[in-house]
């Protein structure tokens, strides 16, 4: 039976841990502490108990009868939306916080592109009384003015990163500095499946509720698995948390959905999986967006959660194997997929989010009518709002 990922933290090719050796302590140390303190019964107890009473799960899995309409099949949301703070992000910052307070340390970091990283992180920090700190790229900070906002509300200092192209990438890197001299009280709370093992495993197993409340939920209203789970695709998170926990059902189809942009054969994207090679970016051995030289491509997104230019090891695992399919949809299939849902179902929907509904609404020929699909609904739109009006020239 295959294991992922193994002993070294590698899916496949895929993973492992290329870090400066000043890292190499801090990461050991957390390894040690994820797999003896992170997975005892005492410990999932615990962050049981605080998934269901501090951040309200289980989250419905949504029966949208208005959209299944539209694309003329079974169309479930599962609605992360509705999980604390708006975002699936939680479910992995309380986790990790969590850990973190147990190894004994007081203060958390952590970076944010759309910023529900940022807020999830801040959440669990005043939660578990932590100090907290917050890197983000400026261009998102303008992007995502709510966000910082809440994020100071909840008593976090929010760090602009002015360098490079002033967006996630660039906000983890400056993360990554300050771990390297803060390490002895300060953990990193990486905010989706990248990074160093154990983190690519750790969040995974910390999102993976969503897929394992998903398949009870399914099971419960069709007495049958799905035939196609779909989510979007930044560094991974969502999207590997609901996949992984039906990973050997192969008659469960995967479908990521990475950001196109401006389209995926111009310089304006952020499709890894779809247009990257495999190189190294910010620890492990993945799929990413890079010249001939192994420099990093600037990227770009509608939606600043997705602008990334590397991917989690497990996904390009996924995409090797043929375990999952990965496809890219524009920015102006994200605007018109944000309007279709918020009109047909009433539910506005995040713009990261709305990569997936847009795969689904352009490709809805590929469905059958008794076709079931989930789709994950990763977050609320809220935070979106100001930046779709002003991209649509709406004055508010």
């Amino acid at each position: 039976m295959i294991r992922l990922p193994d002993r070294k933290g590698r899916f496949g090719i895929y993973g492992g841990k290329f870090a400066p050796e000043t890292l190499m302590a801090p990461i050991e140390q957390l390894e040690n502490a994820y797999f003896s303190i992170g997975r005892s019964r005492q410990f999932r107890k615990e962050f049981s108990y605080y998934l269901k009473q501090y951040v309200g799960r289980p989250t419905p899995l949504y029966f949208a009868s208005n959209l299944s309409e539209i694309i003329s099949c079974k169309v479930y949301l599962k609605r992360e939306d509705l999980a604390f703070t708006g975002a699936h992000k939680i479910n992995n910052t309380v986790g990790q916080v969590l850990l973190a307070k147990k190894m004994g340390k007081t203060r958390v970091i952590a970076e944010t592109g759309a910023g529900q990283h940022g807020v999830a992180t801040a959440t669990a920090a005043a939660l578990f009384k932590m100090k907290c700190e917050i890197y983000m790229g400026e261009v998102d900070m303008q992007r995502q003015a709510l966000n910082v906002y809440r994020m100071k509300l909840l008593g976090a200092k929010v760090t602009c990163v002015k360098s490079g192209s002033r967006t996630l990438k660039d906000a983890i890197n400056e993360a990554m500095r300050d771990w390297i001299s803060s390490f002895k009280d300060t953990h990193y709370v990486i905010g989706t499946v990248v990074g160093f093992h154990p983190f690519p495993v750790m969040v995974r197993d910390f999102q993976s509720v969503i897929g394992k409340e998903a398949k009870k939920q399914i099971l419960k209203a069709e007495g049958r698995l799905p035939d196609f789970l779909i989510a979007c695709v930044g560094g991974g998170s969502n999207s590997m948390g609901l996949f992984f926990p039906f990973f050997r059902n192969k008659n469960v189809k995967f479908i990521g959905v990475e950001a196109a942009g401006k389209g995926i054969d111009t310089d304006f994207h952020a499709a890894t999986l779809c247009r990257g090679t495999p190189g190294i970016l910010h620890g492990n051995f993945s799929y990413v967006l890079q010249d001939k030289e192994g420099q990093i491509h600037p990227t770009h997104s509608v939606s600043a959660g997705l602008d990334y230019p590397g991917i989690g090891p497990e996904h390009s695992y996924y995409k090797d194997t043929g375990r999952a399919e990965y496809y890219a949809a524009t920015d102006q299939q994200v605007l018109k997929a944000f309007h279709i849902l918020s009109e047909a179902e009433g539910i506005i929907p995040a713009l990261e989010s709305s990569h997936a509904l847009a795969y689904m609404i352009e490709n809805k020929n590929r469905f059958k009518q008794d076709d079931i699909v989930i789709v994950c609904l990763s977050g609320r739109g809220d935070k979106d709002v100001n930046e779709v009006a002003r991209i649509e020239g709406i004055p508010l």
